[in-house]
């Protein structure tokens, strides 16, 4: 073999071996406003951390150097773990991060970094009930993924969604249900009683399953009178005791006029100028 083909070999090798070395991996990596997130790999003596094609930090000899103000008291590297840990995320700090050492185990590993917002919190509202069905409504005040859960079953779910509709059977009224906001960092779940929406089954007879809470106040109202009238007859009866005393003659006075005897009174009348003997009354009622 001449000696240009076995430089060519060597050549060739050589490249494949640094090739392997320096392979680009990339991971995903998730992470909220307000955050932190650590890149995984370290960089123990010397090396560098990216954001696309930009240098963002550099180590040499051990010594860590920021090299983009941007990043100044939000970016940090551990001496320890070699590690570099990014604080403070904002949705504008996803993007592609790359970490290179160039010392011991030479790498370069890239990550795609994902930063969402807070997952908002779900609010649920009934919007119509029939005698079979009641629709529920699932909202939040941002897009996120939104799903209706019975059980651990999915039911209705929107990658993207501010509201999410769900119809719920009346035979299923009993079961376990929840609606879900959620994120690849987070989620909030919202347990749903579906009789305190739309109320349990209907009694036979009944037309209005809401009954009950109309006649709510009367009985309020019937509790409430019961409590304060008899506390004040109490007060009245021992804090005033002549007035049952004039009660009690008012009432002896009414058995007495059941022993009154009435007798007929005639009434007559007579002609101007007659004297007042018998005779001369003309008539009488």
């Amino acid at each position: 073999m001449s000696p240009v083909m076995k430089s060519w070999r060597t050549i060739i090798f050589l490249f494949l071996v640094r090739l392997s070395e320096t392979e680009e991996v990339m991971k995903n990596l998730t992470g909220s406003v307000g955050g932190n997130i650590t890149l995984p790999d370290p960089v123990m003596e010397r090396g560098f951390l990216a954001y696309g094609v930009n240098v963002i930090a550099s180590v040499k000899q051990r010594e860590y150097e920021i090299e983009e103000d941007i990043y100044m008291n939000r970016l940090h590297w551990d001496q320890t773990t070699g590690l570099f840990t990014l604080t403070g995320l904002k949705t504008v700090d996803s993007g592609v991060y790359s970490v290179g050492s160039r010392k011991g185990r030479t790498f370069t590993t890239s990550y795609k970094l994902s930063v969402f917002d807070p997952v908002p919190s779900p609010a649920v509202e009934k919007l119509s009930l029939s005698s079979e069905s009641c629709s529920l409504l699932c909202s939040v005040a941002e897009e996120t993924t939104l799903s209706w859960y019975k059980d651990e079953e999915i039911l209705n779910q929107s990658s993207s969604a501010v509201s999410l509709l769900l119809s719920v059977h009346e035979q299923d009224f009993s079961s376990s249900f929840r609606c879900v906001a959620s994120n690849p960092t987070e989620k909030k779940t919202l347990p749903v009683d579906v009789t305190m929406f739309c109320g349990g089954k209907k009694s036979q007879g009944s037309d209005n399953p809401d009954q009950t809470h109309h006649l709510m106040p009367i009985i309020i109202s019937v509790i409430v009178g019961v409590v304060l009238v008899g506390p004040a007859a109490w007060f009245i009866r021992f804090k005033y005791p002549h007035i049952k005393k004039t009660m009690s003659q008012t009432q002896d006075w009414a058995d007495m006029k059941t022993y009154v005897q009435y007798t007929n009174v005639n009434v007559c009348r007579r002609s101007q100028g007659e004297n007042f003997s018998g005779s001369s009354w003309t008539s009488c009622c």
